[in-house]
């Protein structure tokens, strides 16, 4: 059971934001098409890391890209044209590369729509290499250890 602070920890290291698939997320199903879930989560992934004013920008400027490596969506239920979602994106890993989980619910009623997560791994901008651990400046903007 974790404790009280390592429930804050991780709600510190977590994001919440809402959205609304438009028209053109639709399908010929008439439900999203789930193609478009991979632009939802970066849409959360983006959100989370600016609280941490580490965004895109940021990584670039800090020497690093951080590409996607690995993607994982599991789709529960079905999301409809104009039914609010709310995405959760929590950074669960960041010793060795960092793991972001999602958690798509339906905003009105907590229903589960789709758990996902993505890694991605520091890529040195200069020598185009791949770092097999994380760049101290994300310790530092995360404000956690490594």
């Amino acid at each position: 059971m974790p404790t009280d602070s390592e429930m804050a920890s991780r709600e510190r290291l977590s994001c919440d934001i809402e959205i609304t698939p438009a028209f053109y997320d639709i399908d010929v199903m008439e439900i999203v098409y789930h193609g478009n879930y991979v632009r939802f989560l970066d849409l959360a992934r983006s959100a989370l890391l600016a609280q941490f004013d580490y965004d895109y920008p940021r990584m670039r400027d800090s020497g690093f890209g951080w590409p996607v490596v690995d993607m994982r969506l599991k789709y529960v239920r079905p999301a409809v044209f104009g039914q609010r979602l709310k995405i959760k994106a929590s950074i669960t890993e960041w010793e060795n590369r960092l793991r972001i989980d999602y958690l798509i619910r339906d905003a009105q009623t907590g229903e589960k729509l789709n758990s996902a997560y993505t890694i991605q791994v520091a890529v040195d901008m200069q020598t185009q290499e791949m770092r097999f651990v994380c760049p101290p400046v994300l310790w530092e903007r995360l404000g956690v250890a490594p």
